[in-house]
């Protein structure tokens, strides 16, 4: 995606700095990482306890390490903990899911959504400590025209939820649709769209989940 160098180019390098770790670890340390965010899972009940200073500022700095098209890095993460800027999210979110869960969406998407559980009601985006929601850079006058912008975007995401979990935060991925509305809410320029709204947080005590299987290696992998 990123690799569009032509060669004998002329254009500024540094020397790489590669992360060394010894082959007999490579395993080990794969299946660490593997056992650490297998314990990650989507969370709708938040408590109120404030998340630790710093640990959104280096949650968004290791999602902008992400590659990215032409390197534009074209995101924009939004940090919202103002409660009154959290009840405007949430009341303009359950304005566009009521009409997604009524009317938006078919039959067969909401019968996938049902073992979830989920309706229109998002408390949420009120009841998380902070929201981040993430926006597309597109071109504009102080912004330049990205490449590959949705999955750029979408790598700087997992990125984002990788750190946040890591810290021990629990996360949500919701995308309200149509998403307009977001600019608004967080004082955005056009250019910019949203893409993703995180709710992160402390789990409420005594949170569940819905009992969910991940598929297996098998089913996800092609070995050719």
């Amino acid at each position: 995606m990123v690799d569009s160098a032509v060669a004998g180019a002329s254009h500024p390098t540094v020397p790489l700095t590669p992360m060394t770790v010894p082959a007999h670890q490579a395993e080990d340390r794969s299946k660490a990482f593997h056992d650490v965010m297998a314990q990650r899972r989507t969370v709708r009940d938040y408590d109120s306890h404030p998340i630790p200073d710093g640990v959104i500022e280096w949650a968004v700095r290791t999602a902008s390490t992400a590659p990215s098209g032409a390197h534009v890095q074209p995101w924009r993460f939004v940090v919202i903990t103002d409660p009154e800027r959290k009840r405007l999210l949430r009341e303009a979110a359950e304005a566009e899911e009521r009409e997604f869960y009524s009317h938006r969406a078919s039959e067969e998407w909401l019968a996938a959504l049902a073992p979830i559980g989920t309706d229109w009601h998002k408390p949420f985006l009120e009841d998380a400590p902070a929201v981040i929601v993430v926006f597309e850079v597109h071109k504009g006058p102080n912004s330049p025209r990205p490449y590959y912008t949705k999955e750029s975007v979408g790598i700087a995401v997992g990125l984002l939820l990788a750190s946040l979990h890591q810290a021990g935060l629990a996360t949500l991925t919701h995308t309200p649709s149509p998403m307009r509305f977001l600019n608004e809410v967080c004082d955005r320029p056009a250019e910019e769209r949203a893409a993703y709204v995180i709710p992160v947080g402390y789990p409420a005590e005594g949170a569940r989940v819905p009992d969910l299987r991940r598929k297996d290696l098998d089913e996800v992998m092609v070995r050719l």
